[in-house]
């Protein structure tokens, strides 16, 4: 179990697992502790803990029998399931590096990926929703009809296998790899497994790339296994929890924040094939959850949808969609729930508050603290000089769950001389040691020598029950620097106009911050997205700059 002491700024000390953190060690953990305990479903699917240790034994061992070992680069393509925790499992009990991707990835981005991250075994689904991965292999690799493959354009990639039956000569099957293990004994598994150490790099991350190409965060076992741990005392996260996020595990909040968290509780996690409201709301019901987490927009479609007055959602008191908890245990002002900070290179939460609790009036819009552990300072950019506490400027941070680097990038390019990683985002720390985040470098919009920020007028159109989203940016303007536009979604059946929406927000905000411009759209769909469900806001600056670039 975790410290129990209570958290606070500067007050929780570091707090590690009881043993090496490493993946092999990990999974002995679990299985001795919670071996027949459900941990993950996806409709008839259901794995107990000890089902995770035999089912990722069996694709490790077939693993080692075709070559695999210590730093192989093995890339995951599958959606959240049974299926991806145990192959995630197997490549951390051998020592093998994952490279985790995203089954949204088109056939350019599934291209560069691979050829990026340099990997030399695949395992995949062969297909998800309408995504059919052997014809994107076939048409970004042309991997020919032997089973070993040898594509110049993607040279070290050597196998692939799939759940399933594979039709491709060049991909055999799941089956076929566990079955090839069968000749690897328990001794060997149990030597490879004994050579594994927390310094291993073990995870490879992708970042969105929305303003640039993708980067690939390398973590280590140490630090995988660890940071959930350590941010245990802020969670609210029992035995006895089942958690259903649509997050998917290859992105750092699903696989640190969700899984790796839920395995250290001995909790149990409900996934679905695809987030559909009515669904989910049935789901959620069946499963008796008790913790939903996801993004903000989601719990309005679940609450909005006709069946969330019919279903029995009585098990739910924790997550991150508020409006689906219980009356007594929301927090209406959004500025008054705990937030955080975090991001893929840092795998996950380095700003973190008690979870479930009311921000103090006086401590409104806090992103908690720093993560014991982690160190932060400040950092004005023109000077290159630590601020003072209450001075916003640049935030850099160094400590145990920051990666190790950025694959194919020099460490002298990534991190400063003394380790600190400059994260881009902008901020202060108080005197009490709470943190306010004030944007991404670069964010705030300077029009006629003021300096807005793009939340606090989003937040202003928010508050309109019409207004599904608000999205605020820059856009250039030839004597004013920039102008202020929004990109905004109403719901079709409550439309309003541009000018009635420039109206309220003139009544909220000083004059200078009222949006010049508002792009009015009935459906989120209209917007760029990005795969990890987040919204593309360099997309939306780009809609909106061509939109009104002659205004």
């Amino acid at each position: 179990m975790p410290n129990t002491a209570k958290p606070g700024p500067g007050t929780q000390p570091v707090d590690f697992p009881p043993y090496e953190p490493t993946i092999p060690q990990m999974i002995r953990a679990f299985t001795d502790a919670f071996g027949q305990r459900e941990f993950a479903v996806l409709d008839d699917q259901r794995m107990t803990y000890a089902d995770a240790d035999t089912a990722s034994a069996a694709i490790a061992k077939g693993l080692l029998a075709i070559g695999v070992g210590k730093g192989t680069r093995v890339g995951l393509l599958a959606p959240n399931s049974p299926n991806w925790i145990a192959a995630w499992l197997a490549i951390g009990r051998i020592g093998a590096l994952g490279v985790l991707l995203n089954t949204y990835y088109k056939p350019r981005e599934l291209d560069w990926v691979l050829r990026h991250a340099d990997v030399q075994v695949l395992l995949s689904v062969s297909r998800h929703l309408n995504h059919d991965y052997l014809a994107r292999l076939e048409e970004i690799a042309a991997p020919g009809d032997d089973p070993v493959i040898q594509a110049p354009s993607h040279p070290f990639l050597r196998s692939v296998w799939v759940w399933g039956q594979s039709d491709r000569p060049w991909a055999g099957s799941i089956d076929d790899l566990r079955a090839a293990g069968e000749a690897v004994s328990d001794d060997l598994l149990a030597a490879a497994e004994a050579e594994v150490v927390p310094a291993d790099e073990f995870a490879m991350i992708y970042t969105s790339g929305s303003t640039a190409a993708p980067k690939g965060a390398v973590h280590t076992q140490g630090a995988v296994v660890r940071h959930a741990y350590n941010l245990w005392p802020f969670r609210d996260l029992v035995a006895d929890d089942r958690i259903y996020t649509p997050m998917p595990l290859f992105w750092v909040g699903g696989m640190s924040f969700m899984l790796v968290a839920v395995i250290h509780a001995g909790a149990c996690m409900v996934f679905e094939e695809r987030f559909e409201p009515g669904e989910t709301l049935a789901l959620i019901e069946r499963e008796r959850v008790t913790t939903v987490s996801g993004w903000p927009h989601m719990a309005k479609l679940l609450t909005e949808h006709p069946d969330f007055a019919k279903r029995d959602l009585s098990s739910v008191r924790g997550g991150s969609l508020y409006a689906l908890l219980p009356p007594e245990e929301q927090i209406e002002d959004p500025e008054l729930r705990v937030n955080s900070l975090g991001m893929t290179e840092t795998l996950g939460p380095h700003t973190l508050g008690v979870m479930g609790d009311e921000l103090p009036d006086e401590k409104r819009g806090s992103f908690g603290w720093s993560v014991p552990g982690v160190e932060h300072k400040i950092v004005d950019p023109v000077t290159g000089l630590e601020c003072p506490t209450g001075q916003r400027g640049e935030v850099w941070m160094r400590g145990y769950s920051l990666m190790v680097g950025l694959y194919k990038v020099e460490r002298a390019d990534a991190f400063t001389p003394d380790g600190w990683y400059r994260t881009g985002d902008s901020g202060y720390f108080d005197d009490d040691g709470h943190f306010y985040f004030t944007g991404r470098m670069g964010d705030l919009i300077k029009s006629s020598g003021m300096n807005i920020a793009p939340r606090e007028i989003e937040l202003v159109l928010e508050e309109l029950d019409e207004v599904l989203n608000a999205f605020v940016c820059g856009v250039p303007h030839p004597d004013r620097l920039e102008d202020v536009a929004a990109a905004v979604v109403v719901r079709p059946e409550q439309p309003l106009t541009a000018e009635e929406l420039r109206a309220y927000t003139a009544d909220r905000v000083a004059s200078y911050k009222v949006p010049r411009h508002v792009a009015v759209f009935n459906t989120p769909d209209e917007l760029p997205w990005l795969d990890s469900g987040k919204i593309d806001l360099m997309g939306v600056k780009r809609l909106l700059s061509e939109r009104f670039a002659d205004h």
